[in-house]
């Protein structure tokens, strides 16, 4: 089925040369932006090389488009990955996101040690382990708007967790998903993340690995697969975002907008798979909010990656640093892959909403903590939903 890919790289460029997250990624060693020339091969690997910056015409558009497709995307030299905060491209390559690439996705945890000093902010004592439970299926009736995250970075094709979330702008109609920040760029110590894609309810009948082999894509992704074509994370994540040791953790969000890989111009994503949650943005603090509980889907061992966990408990306070707000903290056993799966409370009116997202765990695999949403998660939130009003 022929698709708009082309109306859809322009889009990506449109937001970044406009999203709110700005700032280099290599804490401002990134030249300036500058047309782009033409796009000649070059890499060590005989792959196309990509420009250094976004394109400003039609024709350097479709030399992007062209290279990027070709195998451009997989060339991670330093040079050419550590490029603007902004420039976020993710143009479509059909098909690429096959069945066997989807199961063969590594987790992209970000552990820290299991003994967080206490005298960096506030923090309580670590939560006792809770086992992580199976959810129950099919999940799209017991977790709608709950799916995987799949991406491909440096070390390969990676994944993470993520939210189908209500966008008011768009009531009833909403293409944006939530997730953590280090599931689409890579922190201090690189840039964007390529080829990012969401599979809501993604292996709905909960199979294990062995059950799915040879299964289907149709099986994996019963409401298709949605690429980002718009992202955003906080300056502090792309700042001082750090694979190891928690840094940048209390600003460890990001929202994308999504579009169907078979192409746009049918039903939005909550209309495909029936549901999409509020964000709590500014929710009470942990002394006062209750029970959390946060979905994902583990990838580390024991966990195989395929079926979705959760795990619900009262949250205490964990500090990494004493001058960024305190996280929420809850104890769980899940793993590596649950990054970005969304935490959720009950807010005064009865109704269930997203207050946070995984963001970091000890290599111990014993509790979870994620950044409370505030005043950035906001404006992150309302920058990605602006640019596509």
């Amino acid at each position: 089925m022929s698709r708009p890919v082309l109306a859809a790289v322009a889009a990506a460029v449109l937001l970044a040369g406009t999203a709110t997250a700005c700032g280099s990624s290599d804490g401002g060693n990134s030249a300036d932006p500058k047309p782009s020339g033409p796009v000649t091969a070059g890499d060590d690997h005989g792959l196309p090389s990509l420009p250094t910056s976004f394109p400003t015409s039609l024709d350097d558009l479709k030399k992007w488009e062209q290279a990027y497709k070709d195998g451009g995307w997989k060339n991670w030299d330093r040079s050419t990955w550590l490029r603007k905060a902004a420039d976020f491209v993710n143009p479509v390559i059909d098909g690429l996101w096959s069945d066997d690439r989807m199961k063969g996705a590594d987790q992209n945890d970000h552990p820290v040690a299991g003994d967080i000093a206490a005298d960096q902010g506030r923090t309580d004592p670590a939560p006792a382990p809770v086992r992580a439970r199976p959810v129950t299926t099919p999940y799209h009736d017991n977790a709608p708007g709950l799916g995987k995250l799949f991406f491909d970075g440096p070390k390969g094709s990676m994944v993470c967790s993520a939210t189908v979330v209500q966008e008011p702008a768009h009531p009833g109609k909403s293409n944006l998903v939530w997730t953590a920040g280090h599931c689409v760029h890579a922190g201090k110590s690189g840039g964007w993340y390529r080829n990012v894609a969401f599979v809501p309810s993604y292996d709905d009948g909960g199979l294990d690995a062995r059950a799915l082999k040879g299964a289907s894509r149709d099986v994996l992704a019963p409401f298709g697969v949605w690429w980002a074509d718009g992202a955003s994370t906080s300056d502090q994540w792309i700042a001082s975002g750090s694979e190891k040791g928690g840094s940048g953790s209390p600003y460890d969000f990001a929202v994308l907008h999504v579009t169907p890989e078979e192409g746009a111009g049918g039903k939005s994503l909550q209309e495909t798979v029936g549901a999409a949650l509020p964000v709590w943005f500014d929710a009470p603090s942990v002394t006062r909010i209750g029970t959390l509980g946060a979905w994902g889907y583990p990838a580390a061992a024991p966990y195989d990656g395929q079926r979705m966990y959760a795990c619900q408990g009262r949250p205490g306070r964990l500090s990494v640093d004493p001058s960024a707000p305190t996280e929420y903290r809850i104890g769980c056993t899940m793993t590596g892959g649950s990054s970005g799966g969304g935490w959720f409370a009950t807010r005064p009116d009865g109704k269930t909403a997203l207050v946070s997202n995984t963001s970091i765990g000890p290599v111990t695999n014993t509790w979870l903590a994620g950044p409370r949403l505030g005043a950035e998660a906001k404006k992150v939130f309302d920058g990605v939903s602006q640019k596509f009003s």
